[in-house]
């Protein structure tokens, strides 16, 4: 059976099982996709080397709208091209160069749902006596690295220590009131260390006034990097030393609220393209990253209110 549209929206639990996303969540994004999807295709046809006027040739085989769905379908489930050809009924090659116009298009889209924190629209946190020097609004940042194949050249550049693996790594930056996904710079080699590539990524400098940042003990010194931006991390424990209670009370305290930047991760990394060994290149690996937020932070937006 032929993967379409139609068919998928008839069944709810295995649309969100094929896409991470639910038929009302897929239906007001492709109001917002459509229009940059066609206007994309125009892009790419309309060059001066072209013959052909825009509109000429072969068609691909599949409605904008599925097109769609096949790049949402890759993201989730990840599988190789071959067998997405085959689920929606085009070659193989067509299902590659599909998915290729596709998924830049859901990216920009994702980057456009990524708002940081307005101080204005949202009340501060009562939080207890041992948080009262962090903010009270803060982006939550936080790294996972995804498993690639092994490089012909840079080898060492890709392997990780940690993960005994190339591998690559994305940040994100995370609003700690909704859980939505507010940046992502562009992916870097597996080894990179946490507080350089927040240096990299210049979200300190996008940070609003009165929005402070907190990160884990990898991100101790960020403060340093932009003077004026409050950044909280666990404390270390003293060298040779039992920690204080008042170190391990204040740590709990910050773990309670870093806690929302991972499971925003895993919300991430439920979406196989970003779990998976990376078969597809790591340059602009970011994009990919980029199309999952915004798929996320749909659902995130989609949730009921309290």
């Amino acid at each position: 059976m032929i993967a379409r549209l139609d068919r998928l929206r008839k069944n709810p639990a295995v649309f969100r099982s094929l896409t991470g996303v639910t038929p009302d969540v897929f239906d007001a994004l492709l109001a917002d996709v459509l229009p940059a999807l066609a206007d994309a295709d125009f892009a790419r046809h309309d060059r001066p080397d072209r013959s052909r006027a825009v509109g000429g040739g072969r068609t691909t085989g599949l409605e904008h709208p599925d097109r769609i769905l096949l790049a949402v379908v890759w993201l989730r489930v990840y599988p190789t091209y071959a067998v997405l050809g085959y689920l929606f009924g085009v070659s193989e090659s067509a299902a590659r160069r599909l998915a290729g116009w596709s998924v830049p298009v859901l990216a920009a889209a994702g980057k456009d749902t990524m708002r940081m924190p307005d101080p204005g629209k949202h009340h501060r946190r009562d939080l207890p006596a041992v948080l009262r020097h962090t903010p009270g609004l803060a982006v939550l940042v936080d790294t996972f690295e995804q498993p690639t194949h092994r490089p012909k050249r840079r080898q060492r550049a890709y392997y990780s220590g940690k993960k005994k693996r190339h591998t690559v790594k994305s940040q994100v930056g995370v609003d700690e009131e909704t859980g939505r996904v507010v940046h992502v710079p562009p992916s870097v080699p597996g080894p990179t260390a946490d507080l350089k590539l927040l240096g990299r990524s210049r979200l300190l400098g996008r940070l609003p006034k009165g929005v402070g940042l907190i990160g884990d003990k990898a991100y101790i010194g960020a403060g340093e990097l932009r003077p004026g931006v409050v950044c909280t991390t666990p404390r270390r424990k003293p060298r040779g030393k039992p920690r204080p209670a008042a170190d391990v009370r204040y740590n709990r305290a910050v773990s309670r609220r870093r806690i929302v930047v991972e499971h925003t991760i895993r919300r991430l990394r439920v979406f196989q393209s970003l779990t998976q060994v990376n078969r597809h290149g790591r340059k602009r690996h970011e994009v990919r990253v980029r199309a999952v937020a915004g798929l996320v932070n749909r659902m995130i937006d989609a949730r009921p209110a309290d």
